[in-house]
């Protein structure tokens, strides 16, 4: 079966007129006829279509109705009218509505070929224009990963120059510390930046579709293939695809992308053509590949294959050096959020120190999550800890249980901090002793007397804990 690279939607109510360009047009380029305006409205919700070549006048919905809606769904398809002589004037009056071109009945089949092939190269470049554009937007997000750690550091370092060769990489690291945004840089960094960088989550597409997703599949190929779709793969020729919690790949994919990895191609569902693929790829996985590929859960040649370049990025505890830089970054990213939009947004030394002790199981995403809540909720343009949520303030000091450790604690941070302190730790103390007070003064160091006071301080119950 010949595959053609553009596809030629034809509305014409006249059976003659569409068999004559469906004869003439279906040596270059897939051909779809449609009787009226309404019928090729159908085959735009349905089938990939490269341009519209429509009949003014048609029952039900004419070439004017067509134009329209393809003006306000696909606004990158070109349109062309035809058009009898004494209907020039509507013809033009099509254009100034975005109709890229008309031609006259009866139709010379020499110059309408002319015109299509200059409006799918004009439908081409603008199409690569505003991908281009789109990619040099999310470049300027990608050049610059903020970071103080000397970890950190090392393993930009270490990207940058991968980034310059066409090795695959595996990139691991908790959730929330920025695989997708160093994915991203490798791409962005490359001789590749110009071309597409397709991304792709392995754990979020249900497994019956994500073969579908990552290979494509033929019109037929199951119930709901209604048209040929293109994949990942072949949507990432030339560039990056991003394979995102790739440990979440069923074995039965992992075959057939290590067959992809082996050969540069691939087929589609349904399909026995093979379609050749130049893309770089870049894994990445919260989970420890190795430690899965001992359970047999992902097999080690796939392993291998993916980790020509490893880089693991360090949580976000392990930089905590980092979390001053980040807020600030993202009090400039969501300050408007603030009602006050002219007032500017700080943050208090004690929120930020607060933040600083926290143990952040969500990472960099946690972060700024908590950020753009507490920009919402400052008063007076300031972050302080009384903006913090409670699971911040309760979980941000890890409590001690000795006097010395706690008076080092108290030492560090004066105010609302040292009550933080003060409370977190008696309240960890009852609950090691079952609310036993003496218990509770034989181990901290503290005195019954001074373990009371703290305990009506702070108006804590000690049955609580029993």
């Amino acid at each position: 079966m010949e595959t053609f690279e553009h596809t030629i939607l034809v509305a014409d109510d006249e059976e003659k007129t569409l068999k004559v360009l469906d004869i003439n047009l279906k040596n270059k380029y897939r051909v779809i006829l449609a009787a009226n305006g309404s019928e090729a409205i159908e085959y735009l919700k349905n089938e990939t279509v490269h341009l519209v070549l429509t009949d003014l006048r048609m029952p039900e919905q004419g070439g004017l109705d067509l134009l329209k809606y393809v003006q306000q769904h696909y606004k990158h398809i070109p349109v062309m009218i035809v058009t009898a002589f004494g209907s020039v004037e509507n013809a033009v009056q099509a254009m100034k509505m975005g109709a890229y071109d008309y031609i006259l009945k009866p139709i010379q089949i020499a110059e309408l070929e002319r015109l299509i092939e200059k409006a799918l190269h004009y439908a081409r470049l603008l199409n690569e224009n505003v991908e281009l554009k789109e990619r040099l937007k999310k470049y300027e997000g990608y050049r610059e990963i903020i970071t103080a750690n000397p970890n950190m550091k090392a393993l930009l370092e270490t990207m940058k120059h991968v980034a310059a060769t066409n090795a695959n990489v595996l990139i691991e690291g908790e959730s929330g510390t920025g695989k997708q945004l160093l994915a991203a840089s490798v791409h962005y960094m490359s001789a590749r930046a110009d071309k597409p960088f397709i991304e792709i989550n392995c754990g979020a597409i249900p497994a019956n579709l994500l073969e579908s997703e990552l290979f494509g599949h033929e019109k037929g190929a199951f119930t709901g293939a209604v048209s040929t779709k293109k994949g990942k793969f072949e949507l990432a020729d030339k560039g990056t695809i991003f394979l995102d919690e790739i440990g979440e790949l069923p074995l039965e994919l992992q075959v057939k992308l290590l067959h992809v990895l082996e050969n540069q191609k691939f087929t589609r569902v349904g399909g026995t053509q093979y379609i050749e693929t130049d893309a770089r790829i870049v894994a990445a996985t919260n989970r420890k590949l190795s430690e899965e590929v001992n359970k047999k859960n992902f097999r080690s040649d796939l392993y291998y294959r993916l980790k020509v370049v490893y880089l693991q990025i360090p949580p976000l505890r392990e930089r905590k050096e980092d979390i001053p830089l980040l807020v600030n970054n993202f009090i400039e990213k969501y300050k408007d959020l603030n009602a006050d939009k002219q007032a500017s947004i700080s943050i208090s030394e004690e929120a930020l120190c607060i933040l600083q002790s926290y143990y952040w199981p969500g990472n960099v995403r946690e972060l700024e999550n908590i950020i753009q809540q507490t920009i919402i909720f400052a008063k007076y343009g300031q972050i302080t800890s009384d903006s913090l949520p409670s699971e911040i303030l309760e979980n941000a000091i890890i409590p001690s249980l000795t006097k010395e450790e706690l008076r080092y604690e108290k030492n560090k941070r004066t105010g609302k901090i040292i009550r933080d302190i003060e409370y977190n730790f008696v309240r960890r103390i009852l609950a090691k002793t079952g609310g036993n007070i003496t218990k509770a003064a034989a181990i901290s160091g503290y005195d019954r007397r001074q373990i009371q006071n703290l305990i009506k301080k702070y108006r804590i119950h000690t049955e609580d804990f029993r």
